[in-house]
């Protein structure tokens, strides 16, 4: 599974700097997830090839009263929900009693910490940390979150704990993983025991029976599959168990680990914002997605056709996403999911050369040229895979790091229309620089070719 980082300190010791910082080294999710109290923050991350949950928590000062204590406890309990806790503590204000009542909880709680001396420049690391030893922990990592010093040498120490599995782009073997991931009482445990032809899920007329995330194997016509049943994600003011509260991490940690995630939709309460969420989400994570209205047998024909309308207009940015209307209940339409997934998982893991992918980029740029800027037109050359599932293309060019974010998702849909993929969102990257396929030329290299080129204008000159 993918590794969770929970942010642990008193406030303003730069946690949300901190998670700001390790959720910005990819282009993810930065953003408070819908359904999560004000306290909370929950994002993705990847460094070293690896990605990782991120979990910003409220500040505890130990004097806490009334709603804020609640809180406060809401925040710790986060550390049971995490693999890895990173202690921050404040270099600049000193150690204080706040930080020995998180140390000690801390540690009745056995979770493997890390501490972090934040806000350490302009300091004489000697000096500013040895208070800190106190606390019990043999290690101390000095940062300053807001410069992103130290972040990479802490972060290296973390995730070698966790073996390769999570490596970015690296292909699982040969089942596809399908996570089922939607809002609490969608029918999401009833369309796994139905997918599975037999009751291997509890189901139960309440919402947010799921608390974990289940993972179940087997196989159909011959192909492997995993099927990743998720606790239910819900708004706000709904959330009312403690244990609701951290259930998202299950959620994330299960999109990231498919292949293709199928989200559910209730028919009868339409498209919600929840639901725009969450296939936001699949999509930053790069997964395959599969849309699945459920409860559909229940819809008169005009009610039917507003939610195809309210779908047509609300989906646009996940276009490429096949919609299925089923009955979980009844096995309606069921049958015909393992075709959409089945296309997705193979749209994501497509093999794709260097030659094709430079011909749909000069196809690109011929139908719609990118921007001037400075007076300099940007230049895109050539394309070639950067990874699998999401489909990853890299392409190299001049002044490419001033492509506008349009432009960019122009390229991205051109990419899924011309290559025919379906259910699979494409990134793209860009990358400033020579031709990396183009380094030597009849025998010439490059800079022998830039000689060649400058004693031909001197001699020009001088003729």
């Amino acid at each position: 599974m993918i590794p969770v980082i929970a942010l642990v300190g008193k406030p303003n010791v730069g946690k949300s700097t901190l998670f700001n910082r390790l959720t910005r080294s990819r282009d993810a999710l930065v953003a408070n997830f819908s359904g999560l109290t004000r306290d909370r923050k929950y994002g993705r991350g990847e460094m070293f090839d690896r990605r990782f949950v991120v979990i910003d928590t409220g500040g505890i000062s130990g004097e806490e009263i009334g709603i804020d204590m609640e809180m406060a406890q809401q925040s710790l309990r986060a550390i049971n929900e995490a693999d890895i806790v990173l202690f921050m503590v404040d270099c600049r204000e000193g150690i204080t009693s706040a930080d020995y009542l998180i140390a000690n909880t801390l540690r009745r709680r056995n979770a493997k910490v890390y501490l972090v001396a934040n806000k350490i420049d302009g300091l004489d690391p000697a000096a500013a940390l040895v208070d800190f030893y106190e606390l019990g922990f043999s290690e101390i990592f000095p940062t300053t979150a807001s410069q992103g010093r130290g972040i990479r040498a802490i972060m290296e120490v973390v995730l070698k704990r966790f073996d390769s599995n999570d490596v970015v782009g690296e292909d699982q073997g040969s089942s596809i993983k399908v996570g089922v991931v939607g809002r609490p009482n969608v029918g999401k445990s009833t369309l796994v025991n139905r997918m599975l032809g037999e009751e291997r899920v509890v189901v139960f007329d309440q919402p947010g029976t799921t608390r974990d995330s289940i993972f179940i194997e087997y196989e159909r016509n011959g192909q492997r599959y995993t099927l990743i049943d998720t606790a239910g994600v819900r708004k706000r003011k709904n959330i009312k168990l403690a244990i609701e509260k951290f259930s998202i991490v299950k959620t994330l940690q299960s999109i990231d680990a498919s292949n293709v995630a199928l989200v559910i939709v209730d028919a009868h309460e339409g498209l919600v914002e929840q639901d725009l969420h969450l296939v936001g989400s699949v999509i930053d994570a790069g997964r395959g997605v599969v849309v699945v209205i459920n409860k559909w047998d229940g819809l008169n024909s005009s009610q039917r056709q507003n939610v195809k309308t309210e779908i047509e207009r609300r989906l646009r940015f996940a276009d490429f996403a096949k919609v299925h209307f089923v009955s979980a209940l009844h096995g309606t339409g069921v049958g015909k999911l393992y075709e959409s997934i089945k296309t997705a998982y193979l749209s994501a893991t497509l093999s794709l050369s260097t030659a094709k992918l430079t011909s749909i980029l000069e196809g690109a740029v011929e139908t719609h040229q990118p921007p001037m800027i400075h007076g300099r037109r940007i230049k895109l050359r050539l394309a070639h895979s950067g990874g699998r599932n999401p489909p990853v293309i890299i392409i190299h060019g001049n002044q490419t790091e001033s492509v506008p974010a349009h432009y960019a998702r122009y390229l991205e849909r051109f990419f899924i229309r011309e290559l025919g993929l379906k259910g699979t969102p494409v990134k793209v990257e860009f990358r400033t620089g020579e031709n990396p396929y183009n380094r030597v030329h009849s025998g010439v290299g490059l800079g022998a070719k830039r000689r060649i080129r400058n004693v031909t204008k001197y001699s020009k000159r001088n003729l």
